[in-house]
């Protein structure tokens, strides 16, 4: 399947997990892929046929000079995945300190309203194009234990439905994608961290994610990733204004363990 041929596709944090997978999933299908991070280590492990850079998302300064980079490398952007996102404190809210909070939000709210902002010039004079934000199931329901990522993943919603009404006489479309409990390293460290503030173990905390879905699992990267293609493709040409999860769906986004 060929339908990503030919276009430019930027992702945020796409050295590894969801945003890796994303490159992934759209070079098979044809298309040029940029990523960024800020992991350099991961960086370097990348599709060598692939562009990538070294950048902050949250960074207003590092995020502009990069899309300087592609509008002189590449001239178009056809599909911005706004993926950057970091998974905060694990703690009550009493207990959440404010500078937590604000590195939290920063990550994931501002980068994707950075990333937005700077895209919507090239997409506006194409009269074309796609964004898709990561957001989460945490941005449909709340997240005891995890406020600043739940508020931030709730934000994004309401950025990209906004973006939605303002580009969409542009042609240009945006949608978010809600993951669940996505197996990899990312999800470990969130679990251990649950295990321990909770006084129990990983797998208690696993199981109790996974019995929160009438699928009874935890889901993929590449799930995720074909997700995004599709939001991308012909095929979702009038897919616009929504927030999809890809989650085996929730039940209960609170199991008790």
């Amino acid at each position: 399947m060929n339908r990503s041929q030919g276009k430019n596709v930027l992702i945020t944090a796409g050295a590894s997990g969801i945003g890796r997978a994303m490159g992934e999933a759209f070079a098979a299908q044809g298309a040029s892929v940029w990523v960024t991070d800020v992991d350099q280590v991961a960086l370097a492990t990348v599709d060598p046929h692939w562009q990538s850079s070294l950048v902050d998302a949250s960074s207003e300064a590092e995020m502009t000079a990069l899309f300087a980079q592609i509008s002189a490398k590449w001239g178009s952007l056809d599909v911005l995945c706004a993926n950057a996102g970091v998974s905060g404190p694990t703690a009550l809210i009493e207990d959440v300190t404010l500078e937590s909070w604000r590195q939290c939000v920063a990550v994931n709210l501002e980068g994707a309203f950075i990333a937005a902002k700077l895209a919507t010039p090239m997409m506006k004079a194409q009269r074309q194009g796609c964004m898709i934000f990561t957001s989460s199931t945490a941005g449909l329901f709340g997240y005891p234990s995890r406020a600043p990522y739940a508020a931030a993943k709730w934000a994004i919603i309401g950025l990209m439905k906004t973006v939605a009404m303002e580009l969409g006489p542009f042609g240009i479309r945006a949608n978010a994608i809600c993951p669940g409990s996505v197996e990899g390293p990312r999800m470990e460290r969130v679990l251990a961290k649950e295990a321990e503030l909770k006084g129990t173990t990983r797998d208690k905390i696993y199981e109790g994610y996974a019995s929160g879905t009438s699928m009874r699992t935890f889901v993929e990267a590449s799930d995720i990733a074909a997700m995004a293609t599709f939001m991308a493709s012909d095929g979702g040409r009038y897919l616009s204004g929504q927030a999809i999860a890809v989650d085996g769906h929730t039940e209960n986004p609170d199991p008790k363990v």
